[in-house]
C-alpha cells in the first residue's frame, strides 16, 4: 500500500453531488424524526467537508522523515484509555520489531516549543519506536488545533473504533480544551445530538474509576449509565475503586470488570440500603407518580417527575417558607 494510499484509508471521502441528484423544495415542511434526521444529514455532509479539506492537504506529497520518538510530544487532548496489559499493543511491537513501520504517524511542530513536535495520531507506533529504541517515520504537517483534533479523532474510528466511552471522554476532553461543537462533531463524525449524550455520560463519570475500567469496548451507553448511577453517591465511588484494583490484579479484562463491577455494586450494602429507603412516593390523585422521596444516610431528597406534574417543583420551592412556619406551628401546637 502506498503513503497516499494509507492517508486515504485514514479520512472519509467527500459524498458526490450528481446533476441527476433530486432538489429539495424549498416549500416542503419537514416535522418530528423527517426534520431531526434532515439535520444530522446536513452535520453528517459538513463533517465530510472537513475531513476531506484535511485529507487533501495530507495527499499533497509530505515527505515521510525520520524523528527521535522523545522529540514529540502528546496532543493535549487524549482520546484511548490506556490498559496496563494491552494484547495489542505488544502484538504492534513485534510487527514492528520484525517487518519495520509501515505507516507514518502524523505530527505537527509544536506551537509552544520551538525544535519538538505534537503528535496528531500514530501515538501506540510511536510508542512502540520508543520501546524499540529506534526512530519513529512520520509525517510533518502545519495544523491547526482544530485540525490536529480532527486527524485524531479520524485516525481512531478508522483504525480501531473507539469504544462508547472513550468518545464520551474524547468529546469531554476536547469541550474542556475550549473546541465548539463544530469541530468535536467533526473529529468523532457524528452529529450534534450524539455529541451532547457522549459528553452527559463522561460528566457523570469519575475519570479514577473509569482509567481502572479501561475502554470496555463492548459496553454501549447503557451499562456506562447504570454506573453512574451507582457513582451519584460519592461514597460508592471508594468501594469502586476497591473492587477494581481487585480486577486488575486478576489481570481481567476491561468488559469482565465494568460487568463485574456492576454486579458487586448491585449488591452493596450501601446500595442495598438506599433502595429500602428510597420507597416513599406520592402520586396525583390520578395515580401518575409524581414525587419521590429518597432518604439515605441522614439526608432525605424530594425528586420531582417534570413530565408528570410541570412546574410543581418550582411552585412548592417558592413557598418552602409558608410550609416551614406551618411546619413550626404544628409542632408547637403538638407540644
Amino acid at each position: 500500500m502506498s503513503r497516499k494510499d494509507s492517508i486515504d484509508n485514514l479520512f472519509m471521502k467527500k459524498p458526490v453531488v450528481t446533476a441527476s441528484s433530486p432538489a429539495r423544495s424549498p416549500d416542503r415542511v419537514r416535522t418530528g424524526a423527517i426534520s431531526a434526521m434532515g439535520s444530522s444529514l446536513h452535520e453528517m455532509a459538513e463533517n465530510a467537508k472537513q475531513v476531506t479539506k484535511l485529507q487533501q492537504q495530507l495527499a499533497e506529497g509530505e515527505p515521510v522523515v525520520s524523528l527521535d520518538p522523545s522529540a514529540i510530544d502528546n496532543s493535549k487532548i487524549t482520546d484511548r484509555i490506556q490498559l496496563e496489559v494491552d494484547p495489542d499493543f505488544e502484538a504492534l511491537v513485534a510487527s514492528i520489531a520484525e517487518h519495520g513501520q509501515q505507516v507514518p504517524i502524523l505530527v505537527r511542530p509544536n506551537p509552544e516549543t520551538a525544535g519538538r513536535f505534537q503528535i496528531a495520531y500514530g501515538r501506540r507506533r510511536l510508542r512502540a519506536a520508543e520501546q524499540l529504541g529506534r526512530p519513529v517515520r512520520a509525517i510533518v504537517k502545519s495544523l491547526s488545533d482544530s485540525q490536529l483534533y480532527i486527524a485524531q479523532g479520524r485516525e481512531n474510528l478508522d483504525r480501531k473504533d473507539l469504544s462508547f466511552i472513550e468518545k464520551a471522554f474524547f468529546a469531554r476532553n476536547l469541550e474542556d480544551g475550549g473546541c465548539d461543537r463544530a469541530t468535536i462533531i467533526s473529529a468523532l463524525v457524528t452529529d450534534k445530538a450524539d455529541v451532547s449524550r457522549y459528553i452527559a455520560v463522561a460528566r457523570r463519570l469519575p475519570d479514577s474509576v473509569v482509567n481502572l475500567i479501561g475502554p470496555a469496548p463492548k459496553a454501549g451507553r447503557a451499562r456506562w449509565m447504570a454506573l453512574a448511577e451507582h457513582l451519584a453517591n460519592p461514597s460508592m465511588v471508594e468501594a469502586a475503586q476497591q473492587i477494581l484494583r481487585g480486577y486488575v490484579e486478576q489481570r481481567l479484562d476491561s468488559d469482565a470488570r465494568l460487568s463485574g463491577l456492576l454486579r458487586e455494586l448491585s449488591g452493596h450494602p450501601k446500595v442495598s440500603k438506599k433502595r429500602s429507603e428510597s420507597t416513599d412516593v406520592w402520586r396525583t390523585p390520578t395515580g401518575k407518580r409524581a414525587v419521590s422521596i429518597e432518604a439515605n444516610d441522614g439526608k432525605t431528597s424530594i425528586v420531582f417527575e417534570e413530565k408528570a406534574v410541570p412546574a410543581f417543583a418550582k411552585f412548592v420551592s417558592a413557598r418552602l417558607d409558608e410550609l416551614y412556619e406551618q411546619f413550626q406551628k404544628q409542632n408547637r401546637d403538638g407540644d
